[in-house]
């Protein structure tokens, strides 16, 4: 990608950077508890065809609520800066969305998979090979192609060019996808499943090696918009918060009294899990990834260490604003970040 200046502005009618949120359901819901939690407290406006809002504190941005596949559109042609979507959205909506947008992390709530079920019944089918067979066999026998229905129309095309399932045709599912195969308008599906409890009662199976996409909702910028100098400093503020509650949520601090320690035993197993020491004194304190915290203080324990605690942080901020670093080089932007 080309060098991209950051367009000239000034204050005085400046454009605000637009933030697109999901306008409704539960992904709304806990896209507003992950921001609130990023002490990013959204407030929507008040009428009944408000569909904008504000985050306290944070001047020149403009919150919009969309529904979650129109933010990925918005995001793909420049009309919003920043939007919460779900990935799948996002691979289904835009066929080239690295060049279009960048995922900058996933925000933890939101998690579904899209999957290649087929019935039960069918025992001999395990794998996409497997329908691969069936689907050639169809054709062969019977002069009609093997039926998908799904929704993800992108998706399922280009998954199964990757397995080199050919011998197919889509069915477009307006409804409920997981019905089609015993309504007999469709043979197969591509669909998304949380639990997979759908399927089951639907008497469908996961093809051992079909699964096409573990998608969650994820903080996506737009690669298309415009961003001037004001945009640019408010995306840092946000996108600082973002990280430290990040940073925080997938951390622990430990703390002990590591007097009378073996001190190159303790580096080995500080190390071994992760950990980095945050403070050194009569006190330890360190910090290490939340699913190394119980390994870890079992470590420490065995070593001799006392008094371990452990306990979750609210923010850890950091110098470095790393996801505004990967955005600023995904725009190739021509000078130092505000």
């Amino acid at each position: 990608m080309p060098d991209r200046k950051v367009a000239p502005g000034t204050a005085a009618g400046e454009r605000p950077l637009v933030l697109a949120m999901p306008s409704k359901g539960r992904l709304q819901e806990n896209a507003t508890a992950f921001f609130a939690r990023a002490g990013l407290s959204l407030s929507q406006g008040t009428g009944a065809r408000d569909y904008t809002g504000r985050i306290a504190g944070v001047p020149n941005l403009e919150v919009r609520y969309l529904s979650a596949s129109e933010i990925a559109n918005q995001l793909a042609n420049g009309a919003v800066h920043l939007g919460v979507t779900g990935e799948d959205l996002i691979r289904e909506t835009l066929p080239v969305a690295e060049s279009q947008v960048e995922l900058l992390t996933p925000l933890g709530f939101g998690q579904a998979t899209v999957v290649v079920a087929v019935p039960q019944a069918w025992i001999d089918v395990r794998t996409m090979r497997d329908l691969d067979e069936i689907a050639v066999e169809m054709r062969l026998r019977h002069g009609r192609r093997l039926r998908v229905a799904t929704k993800y129309l992108n998706l399922t095309r280009r998954f199964f060019a990757e397995k080199g399932v050919g011998d197919y045709r889509i069915v477009e599912s307006l409804g409920a996808t997981e019905g089609a195969p015993a309504i007999g308008s469709a043979e197969l599906i591509v669909d998304i499943t949380t639990t997979g409890a759908t399927l089951k009662a639907n008497a469908l199976k996961i093809v051992d090696d079909g699964v096409i996409l573990r998608s969650q909702a994820n903080l996506v910028a737009s690669l298309k918009a415009e961003w001037t100098p004001s945009q640019w400093r408010t995306v840092q503020v946000v996108l600082r918060r973002i990280a430290a509650e990040e940073a925080a949520r997938t951390s622990r601090e430990i703390r002990f009294a590591a007097s009378g320690l073996d001190g190159a035993a303790l580096e080995a197993a500080i190390g071994r899990r992760g950990g980095v020491v945050a403070l050194s004194g009569e006190e330890t304190v360190l910090r290490c990834p939340a699913d190394a915290a119980f390994d870890l203080s079992d470590d420490l324990v065995r070593m001799g260490a006392r008094s371990v605690t452990v306990r979750q942080l609210d923010y850890i901020f950091s110098s470095e604003n790393l996801l505004a670093d990967r955005l600023s080089a995904r725009l190739g932007l021509s000078q130092e970040p505000a």
